[in-house]
């Protein structure tokens, strides 16, 4: 039997490079008065990439390009948006500005500062870099007011980090690189230390991280904390406590449902499904540990799920979700190292209830 084929998936684009492409086709186009289509631009990393205009216009000391971003095979909320660059002559110099769609930074703690546009310092560079060269080329002053904008980007921002992170309007130009690598880590990652980044500069003393959207409501409403103090931490308890080790908040609570949090338990800093799996023996023996009989111990490391082994704990009235807790936070601490972060972790089950919470160290 021949095995299946799998078709690699497809890299994209950063609302970045699309902004980047659109930018050098305008500022072209004002100069010479033809719209370069396709256009290409250099890549922070190398390389370059070619974009098909989806849009132009000319008029005056005006012109507008857009491109139709195409993430590839990412499950990016941008997908298919349309990305405009207007540009329009300056007496000097480079400025750029927030259009329909993109949002402008209201909290501190974000790589720009309070009132500028939501457009990142790489993408930025990028459309620098690419004004410049087009200048040295046509020998004209690389000087442009440049505005960006991402039409129905407001509705799209709030599925995104944006509005937590209190980046209002709209979406976010982002982009290091250039691509978008299909289902990135680093992307998430990247998001989850901007939110450290926003709660520090808030001087939060207390954040919360969740693996997912019904443990993070039940942590917020428990611990009574404002939207900028959570953390969609996901599956990726080491990209976040790492990133505290050096950047540290007095208080973190880490909430989760019982599987995710028994990988924690167990070492696991990838709560992810394919990455780690619940460790069901190491359930048993750690019930055992506490006194629960052999009948009981048996039950939980031959249980089907993570699920499973905690009711047949339950119901041999062992604590396991307590004890997953105070192991989780453990793990978190050893991960911390001497960080000054005190750690404590809460349990919930999938009807939203706290089904374990330790407490914190003392100050």
């Amino acid at each position: 039997m021949t095995p299946p084929q799998h078709t690699p998936l497809r890299k994209g684009w950063t609302t970045g490079a699309c902004a980047t492409a659109a930018t050098k086709a305008a500022f072209t186009a004002l100069h010479t008065g033809t719209f370069p289509d396709p256009v290409s631009i250099d890549l922070p990393r190398g390389g370059t990439a070619a974009f098909a205009l989806t849009q132009e216009a000319l008029s005056g000391a005006h012109a507008m390009a857009a491109i139709t971003k195409d993430a590839g095979d990412d499950p990016d909320v941008t997908h298919g948006a349309l990305v405009q660059s207007h540009v329009a002559l300056a007496q000097e110099g480079i400025s750029f500005h927030a259009g329909e769609g993109v949002g402008t930074i209201t909290r501190e703690g974000l790589p720009l500062p309070v009132g500028e546009p939501a457009i990142n310092p790489v993408p930025r560079a990028m459309m620098t870099a690419a004004i410049e060269a087009v200048a040295v080329h046509l020998n004209v002053a690389p000087a442009a007011h440049i505005t960006i904008a991402i039409p129905g980007g407001d509705a799209l921002a709030e599925r995104t980090w944006n509005p937590r992170l209190g980046i209002l309007g709209g979406l976010s130009v982002l982009g290091t690189t250039g691509v978008v690598n299909p289902f990135s880590c680093a992307a998430w990652i990247h998001s989850i230390h901007r939110g450290i980044d926003v709660a520090r500069a808030a001087r939060l003393p207390h954040i919360a991280a969740a693996t997912g959207s019904a443990s993070e409501r039940t942590a917020q409403r428990a611990l009574s904390l404002p939207d900028h103090a959570m953390i969609d931490m996901g599956d990726f308890a080491g990209g976040m406590l790492k990133y505290l080790r050096n950047h540290p908040v007095d208080r973190l609570t880490i909430a989760g449902g019982f599987a995710k949090l028994s990988k924690l338990a167990t070492g696991a800093l990838d709560l992810h499904s394919a990455r780690s799996t619940v460790d069901l023996a190491s359930l048993a023996a750690l019930a055992a540990s506490t006194g629960a009989d052999p009948e009981t111990a048996e039950a939980i490391a031959k249980a089907p799920t993570g699920m499973a082994a905690l009711n047949a704990a339950t119901n041999a009235g062992v604590d396991l979700a307590g004890l997953v807790a105070l192991q989780a936070a453990q793990t978190a601490r050893s991960v911390l190292k001497q960080a000054p972060v005190r750690v404590d972790v809460m349990v919930v089950d999938r009807q939203g209830k706290v089904v374990a919470h330790t407490p914190g160290p003392a100050a």
